[in-house]
């Protein structure tokens, strides 16, 4: 409608009132009168009979008159397709009235929708794991843009706890990713190969059908022609031969819509250029999802052309969501995306992660230290972002795992074996507290080493330098005694 207003372009009308009735007339597009033109079986060239019935149970408010419905296409009384010469086939109509139907946002009929300029690529066709109903959508967040697929059927209808609600950004990289390794040009190269085995399977199997669609049809063309020899005055025989004559018809006509059956599940077969379409879309594709000027509804059409419906279930696998996609081949394919958790007791590789540190911990290494050997090693904190040394901390003070030291977890000594002094060691002889000496250390009076941060000190400490140390520590308090 907005395309037709735009470029100026009326559609024909025929009044049924007014002053020339039942005459064309030309008028500005509305949504009504491009829905009904795409709606009308006579622009495909069909001639129907019984796209509207009166509901006798049914009437409009303040009208004694019943109520018109719609008909299905399935029972309409009356359908002959190819009746006349149409604008689109019946093929492309039927299609119409498909994707009529699955832009109508019915989650519930199972109708996918339009794709919508959200963020959300799974819009329409995500699916709930849990109890196979389409998942909503709802967006959260400071400015309402993180979108969240939501189970929410069971509250709506019967006031119960939502069903499930999954997190989509990490799902839709994922998907997005799968997406287009299955699309780059040795995955197509492999797709067709097998297309064209499975192609020669059926030019086989189409040599044996048109046997077998020969054999019937002889059958009934002899059963005829014995029918057409026997005299009229011969009724039991003409009548015997008339029955036979009609079971051979039907057989022969159950064998055609076998057939029928049979090509419509047989797999595409593709063209040379076809071929060279893909292998070019396989190289170009990538390029045109990553564009800045790709918008969400684009990349959303995109999937659908490969996705029809991808499964999720986050409840099924501890820490992990569960998705199963099923592609538009009927090919189905099950994967798995680390979510999100509020606490370490759902994250998905706790015993694994805990392992992990306890064996960096015992090699020496910090808890800084730790935390960079965890993100390189590809773990995420519970709330799914790098590890830092705090994290670590955390988790270490949980499981009860002790601060690495220079003598393992034992107390620090007097001296060390190399005869340096530790904080307590220096305080002891010092005759101070270790406050003091870390006081001490900091303003320079002494000087001391670590390994690496948060390890015990090896500090310095020489006769002279005690003997000092005690001295000044004599002259402090007695100038604070004759001060007081």
């Amino acid at each position: 409608m907005r395309y037709l207003q735009a470029n100026g372009l009326p559609v024909p009308v025929r009044p049924l009132m007014g002053p020339a009735p039942h005459d064309v007339v030309w008028r500005e597009a509305t949504s009504a009168r491009v829905r009904s033109i795409l709606q009308n079986p006579a622009y495909a060239g069909a001639y129907v009979y019984g796209r509207r019935r009166q509901a006798p149970g049914q009437a409009r408010a303040g009208s004694c008159r019943p109520t018109t419905i719609k008909v299905p296409i399935a029972e309409w009384e009356v359908c002959l397709p190819q009746a006349h010469p149409g604008y689109i086939s019946w093929e492309e109509f039927m299609a119409n009235q498909q994707r009529l139907a699955d832009n109508t946002n019915r989650y519930d009929a199972g109708h996918a929708g339009v794709p919508r300029k959200g963020m959300a690529l799974l819009q329409g066709i995500a699916v709930c794991g849990r109890c196979s109903r389409r998942m909503g959508l709802r967006y959260t967040g400071p400015h309402g843009d993180y979108p969240v697929y939501c189970c929410r059927a069971d509250r709506d209808q019967t006031g119960a706890p939502l069903c499930q609600e999954v997190r989509a950004l990490t799902v839709d990289a994922r998907v997005e990713a799968i997406l287009l390794e299955a699309l780059k040009p040795d995955q197509i190269a492999i797709a067709m190969a097998a297309l064209g085995q499975l192609d020669k399977k059926a030019r086989q199997l189409e040599r044996q059908w048109m046997l077998r669609r020969e054999r019937a049809r002889y059958d009934a063309e002899r059963a005829r022609r014995q029918y057409d020899a026997v005299e009229p005055e011969n009724r039991l025989v003409a009548r015997s031969l008339e029955r036979a004559w009609e079971e051979k018809l039907r057989a022969a006509e159950a064998i055609e819509q076998e057939h029928d059956r049979w090509r419509r599940d047989q797999p595409l077969v593709l063209s040379a250029d076809d071929r060279a379409t893909l292998q070019a879309l396989g190289q170009n594709l990538p390029q045109v999802w990553h564009a800045a000027t790709t918008t969400a509804a684009e990349r959303k059409r995109i999937l659908r052309f490969i996705i029809r419906e991808v499964v999720l279930d986050q409840k099924r696998i501890t820490g992990h969501v569960w998705l199963k996609i099923l592609w538009q081949t009927s090919a189905t394919s099950e994967h798995e995306v680390q979510r999100r958790v509020h606490t370490y007791r759902g994250y998905a590789v706790l015993d694994r992660l805990r392992q992990r540190i306890t064996e960096l911990n015992a090699a020496g290494k910090m808890d800084k230290e730790v935390a960079e050997v965890l993100n390189q090693e590809g773990f995420t904190a519970a709330r799914g972002c790098r590890f830092r040394g705090e994290n670590v901390w955390l988790l270490r003070t949980r499981w009860g795992i002790a601060t690495v030291k220079i003598n393992g977890v034992a107390a620090n000594p007097m001296r060390w074996p190399d005869g340096s002094y530790s904080v307590q060691g220096a305080a002891a002889a010092v005759g101070v507290t270790p406050q003091t000496i870390f006081d001490y250390l900091a303003r320079g009076f002494l000087v001391g080493r670590q390994l690496v941060k948060s390890q015990p000190w090896q500090i310095d400490l020489t006769d002279d330098q005690i003997r000092y140390l005690r001295d000044r520590l004599q002259r402090t308090r007695r100038s604070r005694k004759e001060a007081s």
